[in-house]
């Protein structure tokens, strides 16, 4: 596997890590609707550039796929709470990933963080690397 294969999806789960934890750090200095979505885009966004670079010979379109699979399920887990979970949760890390509840609104930003996932790689990448 080649660098550029191994770095670009690294430097975007970096990039938009920083960009939704900012968006929701900082979110009073935004409109709105940017502190309110960034951060589950971003969080879909980062997600797709980990499947990418642990799965470099997928297609883009598994995933883009498997990415919303995953977002959509992560949000309907926010419905469970069993006892043993909600510790995980109330972690930083287990916050981020997992979140806390139920929204069909993030259904929405994470099918846009999936495409522009897919659409950088899909700019990024040239047909003879997939």
């Amino acid at each position: 596997m080649n660098r550029r294969k191994i770095l670009a999806p690294v430097l975007l789960i970096l990039a938009s890590a920083a960009i939704g934890i900012a968006s929701r750090r900082w979110g009073d200095l935004l409109p709105d609707i940017l502190a309110r979505y960034t951060g589950d885009a971003m969080w879909a966004l980062a997600f797709f550039a980990l499947f990418r670079l642990f799965l470099p010979r997928a297609s883009l379109v598994r995933v883009l796929l498997l990415t919303l699979l995953w977002s959509g399920l992560i949000e309907l887990s926010q419905l469970w709470h069993p006892l043993w979970l909600e510790p995980i949760r109330q972690t930083r890390i287990g916050g981020l990933i997992l979140g806390f509840g139920f929204r069909w609104a993030d259904l929405l930003c994470y099918a846009a963080g999936a495409l522009a996932g897919w659409a950088i790689f899909s700019l990024c990448e040239s047909p003879a690397e997939d």
